[in-house]
């Protein structure tokens, strides 16, 4: 793992005997530190603390910054105010995804924009290629770290570690200058394993003791390390998507489901002509759910098949941790699609049953 990009963290991985590190998109990352199935637990009962350092950071600013990003992703920009983030989506003229994304409005001509690890250099081009005005980029990756804390005891452990009022900020909420054990960061409640919590932002040389503080301070709590594993069956769970899964340039948000971030009503943005045909026309693909009935575990790339052909495939799929029950997502056919159609999914050569099931999976208590 010697030529493998590394998070200011990668160091302190050391200190956990059973930590186990992958290739995950030429970055050295734990896939655990102990069991994925451990600490998934300790996100869904306690809380877990991930190193998400990998992720791309871009500013954007200039007068124009609104408008810009009217026109380059799927959301209304229009409705943030400062202090408050939303999730949207960029996407080829075509409706493809090129990625999604969180947007943070820090001020009125300055916003951050929170993009995958593997797409950094490919999204920053197709930025540039559109700018607008006055605005400018600033890819500020190299010197972010970001940490989540995630889990029912996320704001009671954070709270020992901060002055700002955590527990007053609401969902996609975030305030820009915390201290967190002595180290300005911006705290936001926003994460992906479908628990409530926070991502903390902050200069990448403070990363180490920000990570040692929180373990330290979450002990009493229950505190877990948590890596790539259980990020994945987290995120799965609640039905929230990954780039290369559930999107792609191939894949439209209407189709993975995320109409809900693709405001259609917005006079213009790359890929909205034919994103309003596919509305207007209907989809001819959806993403769902699917649980097996036979034994098995649905895999990506795994085909679906249906009256004797192959009516798509899974995009995502494992055992869950919390419910017992091998489920996967799956990019099927539309007329497939009705809860609790029957299915087959091939499986090493076999085709096994399976049935179409509501999502999410799974959905925190509030």
């Amino acid at each position: 793992m010697a030529n493998l990009k590394r998070t200011p963290l990668f160091p302190l991985y050391a200190g956990h005997n059973t930590v186990r590190c992958i290739d995950f998109g030429g970055w050295a990352l734990p896939v655990q530190f102990s069991s994925i199935q451990k600490e998934h637990e300790a996100v869904r009962q306690r809380a877990g603390l991930f190193d998400v350092s990998h992720m791309g950071e871009v500013l954007v600013t200039g007068v124009f910054a609104e408008k810009y990003l009217q026109q380059l992703t799927t959301n209304d920009v229009g409705k943030l105010q400062d202090g408050r983030a939303q999730y949207s989506l960029m996407c080829y003229p075509d409706g493809g995804v090129v990625d999604d994304l969180l947007v943070y409005r820090l001020t009125a001509d300055q916003y951050m924009l929170v993009i995958n690890a593997s797409n950094i250099d490919k999204d920053i081009q197709w930025m540039r290629l559109h700018l607008l005005g006055d605005v400018e980029l600033e890819n500020i990756s190299d010197t972010t770290a970001l940490l989540a804390i995630q889990g029912p005891h996320a704001e009671t452990i954070l709270s020992t570690a901060t002055s700002a009022a955590i527990n007053e900020l609401k969902s996609f909420r975030f305030t820009p200058d915390a201290d967190v054990f002595g180290v300005k960061a911006l705290i936001s409640r926003t994460g992906y394993t479908g628990e409530d919590g926070f991502e903390i932002y902050l200069h990448a040389d403070d990363a180490p003791a920000v990570w040692e503080g929180l373990l330290e301070a979450g002990q009493e709590y229950g505190l877990l390390p948590a890596g790539l594993g259980a990020r994945d069956t987290l995120r799965f769970e609640a039905t929230l998507p990954l780039y290369g899964h559930e999107l792609s340039p191939a894949t439209s948000p209407l189709e993975a489901g995320l109409g809900y971030f693709v405001k259609l009503e917005k006079e213009r943005f790359i890929g909205r002509e034919v994103l309003l045909t596919q509305q207007r026309e209907g989809l001819r693909r959806k993403l769902i759910g699917i649980e097996s009935i036979d034994r098995g575990i649905p895999r990506s790339h795994y085909r679906v098949f249906a009256d004797g052909r192959c009516i798509g495939e899974v995009t995502s799929g494992t055992q869950s941790p919390t419910l017992k029950r091998n489920l996967g997502l799956a990019l099927l056919e539309s007329s497939y699609c009705d809860i609790d159609t029957e299915l087959e999914v091939e499986i090493r050569g076999k085709r096994l049953k399976a049935r179409v099931v509501p999502t999410p999976f799974y959905k925190r208590q509030r």
